[in-house]
């Protein structure tokens, strides 16, 4: 079965984010669980925690079908000591508030090397990073999303997402997010039918599919290998629409969250609905 959803608002409180999953008819969804600007947020009140949980159960939500993402100002390959000492605490919080949440998984970029390391050192720095913080937390897996290699990202070759994966101490809490839309400009060409068998198998052979916890449907505004992240609304960018339907008749993406990131969220109820009617 899939499980569709998006990256819906927890403005007002996090025990808001069910409720707004369930008025897109969505199945899944991701959230922020603190200003995803910020570095820091203030704690959960027993209140929000109680009343996340009474809403995910009350709309049907799995905590497997929910998918948050970090702040975007984490960098966990940061070659600058004390920034990336900041990084890890901030990542150990969102860990942190996964576990009270009751969630399973946390989604986060993997880093860049701001061009003073090199892709080797940062993916290094990357996984030091996450064994730390798999140390010190219980219960959530560090669900690591590929990239479409802008600026100095790394994560963009499916080589990036398995040395990192390689070097965690416990595999059992590590796991990897697709985004088509990072997968196509990265320069996997999941638009034909030969390049989208020919993606998936090397991802098999190199990461694996028992990694994989998810997948971010977006459609892309840039194209094939151009290594630019912009996202545009599924159908209506160059990716198509052929690429979803091929991935709602794959069951090797049943059972995980695939979430909206689409730059419309006025679509993302139509978007849902869509993706569902590609099933055959």
């Amino acid at each position: 079965m899939k499980y569709v959803g998006a990256h819906v608002s927890a403005s007002g409180g996090v025990e808001n984010a069910p409720e707004n999953a369930h008025k897109i008819g969505a199945k899944a969804f991701a959230l922020f669980t603190k200003n995803q600007k910020q570095w820091f947020s203030k704690p959960f009140t027993a209140e929000n925690i109680e009343k996340f949980k009474a809403n995910c159960e009350k709309y049907g939500y799995s905590p497997d079908h929910i998918l948050p993402h970090d702040s975007y100002l984490i960098n966990l390959g940061n070659p600058v000591p004390e920034n990336l000492e900041k990084s890890r605490k901030a990542f150990l919080d969102e860990m942190q508030r996964c576990e009270q949440l009751g969630l399973k998984m946390l989604n986060f970029h993997p880093g860049s090397h701001l061009k003073k390391i090199t892709e080797d050192q940062c993916l290094q720095l990357i996984a030091e990073s996450i064994n730390m913080i798999l140390d010190k937390t219980q219960g959530v897996t560090a669900v690591i999303e590929n990239t479409a290699g802008q600026g100095s990202n790394v994560g963009y070759k499916f080589e990036h997402l398995a040395a990192i994966i390689e070097m965690v101490e416990d595999k059992s809490r590590v796991g990897v997010c697709l985004d088509t839309c990072h997968t196509y400009t990265a320069g996997y060409d999941i638009k034909t039918d030969a390049g989208y068998r020919t993606t998936f198998e090397e991802f098999e052979r190199i990461v694996g599919f028992q990694y994989l916890r998810g997948l971010h449907l977006n459609d892309s505004k840039k194209e094939l290998a151009s290594r630019v992240d912009r996202h545009d609304s599924i159908g209506k960018g160059l990716l198509g629409i052929e690429p979803f339907r091929r991935i709602m008749n794959d069951p090797r993406f049943d059972n995980m969250p695939l979430i909206l990131e689409t730059p419309d969220t006025n679509l993302w109820a139509e978007e849902i609905r869509l993706l569902y009617e590609l099933q055959e």
